[in-house]
């Protein structure tokens, strides 16, 4: 399932309203973390709702990345190898990219947590966490295909 973006609109194949209107939506998430035990579990709970996902596992890779428009979310670990997710949130803003944030991390640390949300953030996140915890925010902005047509995804 992929939105195409035209002049006019967007394409989006395989999310039709029962008027033959197509439904933009963005469910690409990035997501970033060092660990390649939770980017592939990470991207098994985004596929189980209907979000591809792009995994990252440095904040060097990530900082490479320069498409953001299709992201609806980017998923950043705080603790990198390599780096800070709230670094990483910093130089996006100041790129000027506007592409909400969830954080996660083993850290639950009271001022890693306000660092975290003083960045400006839509969550909040401890290792290890729901699948509600991490799907909810995510709904809130991804303009969630299954959302737009009433039918919101099963959290388990």
């Amino acid at each position: 399932m992929r939105c195409v973006r035209l002049t006019e609109g967007w394409d989006c194949e395989g999310y039709v309203t029962d008027d033959g209107v197509s439904l933009p939506h963005r469910n690409l998430v990035l997501v970033v973390d060092d660990d390649a035990g939770m980017l592939r579990g990470v991207r098994r709970l985004l596929r189980q709702h209907a979000y591809e996902a792009i995994l990252f596992s440095s904040a060097e890779a990530f900082k490479n990345h320069a498409d953001f428009e299709q992201a609806a979310c980017v998923i950043l670990d705080i603790n990198l190898n390599d780096g800070s997710g709230i670094e990483l949130r910093h130089h996006l803003k100041a790129a000027g990219v506007a592409v909400p944030v969830i954080y996660i991390t083993g850290n639950g640390d009271p001022a890693v947590r306000k660092a975290a949300l003083d960045s400006g953030c839509l969550a909040f996140l401890v290792k290890p966490f729901s699948t509600q915890e991490l799907i909810e925010p995510l709904s809130r902005v991804g303009g969630h295909p299954l959302i737009q047509l009433g039918h919101a995804p099963t959290l388990q």
